[in-house]
């Protein structure tokens, strides 16, 4: 079977059961060799997908605002070695292992990129998480962030939480602008991802969410949907509209799959970060710091999970390719060795973010 097929083939047993919609996308070498829009945009309204559909991106928004610091520091402008608080000098969260005399742990802007910081998702209700919570800017949701103590001391472990969303908070204040104008200057703008913001630039275009089910449960305005750690995660559609959230770094844009692909091609290819900078970002940077059990196989870099040991990993993908994915329902891949890079967008979670569509598309790019 040709690798149109093959994809094919994936795309169409998951359509309607499992997936209402997706746009999947894949490039070799900078040169596209799979483009598909399938399914529906909204299911109610009989709207089909189209290969322009607006996503909510969630998590799909931290390699942007990474990709952002990346290119910054390639011009002098940050070092991943720098404290926090050299930018935000009123983010001192306690560890644990605080000492006595008071000393609060320093956060290095590696620990944000790698998720070793100690933050987590487990933050007050006060505090906004990028996919719902109370509205201010950011620099208060980052004031109160700092004053919930951290999991662990920094680069003791390995936790997936708010750390780019603090990342989002200082490039602003390097910039002394909004985080949205940052990434525009350093990310979007040169990369010519024109529907990428903290917002939605044709309302039309926006994909409706579904929620997984047999068929698939349209999503109210606000919905809680189980994590797989036994949480509860409140998703708020309405919140791509509301300008008064925070700027989340970690889950707060909406985007294309054109544009998520652009980016993905300008690390893989190194045109938008230095060659040295894209292989320490497409490599394991947390050594051996446990994570958790269902990422037997995978490390992480400094934009997504590194497979080391495929089979361990229970994925397809050779090793060394990174990936990562969005609560809303994305995935997205990079295989640097033949610089193949993968966007799979879908307006059905969780199975298009980490169900099992993700390693149906995988099997069918790397299979």
């Amino acid at each position: 079977m040709t690798l149109q097929s093959r994809i094919d083939a994936a795309i169409d047993a998951a359509l309607g059961t499992r997936i209402v919609g997706c746009v999947v996308l894949v490039n070799q070498r900078g040169r596209r060799s799979y483009a598909r829009a399938a399914g529906l945009a909204d299911r109610e309204a009989g709207r089909a997908m189209q290969p322009d559909a607006i996503f909510r991106l969630a998590s799909v928004t931290k390699p942007i605002v990474t990709t952002t610091a990346l290119h910054m520091a390639d011009l002098g402008l940050l070092s991943l070695e720098d404290p926090v608080t050299k930018y935000l000098p009123y983010f001192t969260p306690e560890a644990p292992e605080t000492a006595p005399d008071g000393r609060r742990p320093e956060i290095l802007i590696r620990h944000l990129m790698t998720h070793s910081s100690g933050l987590g998702y487990n933050v007050p209700d006060d505090v906004a998480g990028g996919l719902s919570g109370p509205l201010m800017p950011l620099t208060e949701n980052l004031r109160r962030l700092a004053r919930a103590p951290l999991n662990f001391a920094p680069g003791t472990g390995w936790l997936y939480g708010m750390s780019i969303d603090v990342l989002g908070g200082i490039l602003a204040a390097i910039n002394r602008t909004t985080l949205a104008e940052v990434v525009a200057r350093y990310a979007t703008g040169p990369l010519g991802m024109a529907d990428t913001r903290f917002g939605v630039t044709d309302p039309a275009r926006l994909a409706q969410p579904y929620a997984d089910g047999t068929p698939p449960v349209r999503m109210d305005d606000l919905h809680d949907m189980p994590g797989d750690d036994g949480s509860v995660v409140a998703f708020s559609s309405p919140r791509i509209f509301q300008a008064d959230a925070p700027q989340s770094g970690g889950a707060g844009m909406a985007g294309t799959a054109s544009d998520v692909m652009a980016l993905l091609d300008a690390v893989t290819m190194a045109t938008i970060i230095r060659p040295a900078t894209r292989d320490i970002a497409l490599s394991n940077q947390i050594g051996d710091l446990p994570r958790r059990d269902s990422d037997a196989g995978k490390r992480f870099g400094l934009l997504g999970a590194v497979t080391i040991d495929p089979v361990a990993a229970g994925t397809p993908v050779p090793v060394g390719t990174v990936d990562w994915g969005g609560a809303w329902g994305h995935n997205w891949m990079i295989e640097p060795a033949s610089q193949t890079t993968v966007v799979t967008l879908t307006n059905t979670l969780w199975q298009g973010c980490n169900g099992p569509f993700r390693e149906e598309i995988a099997a069918a790019v790397f299979g």
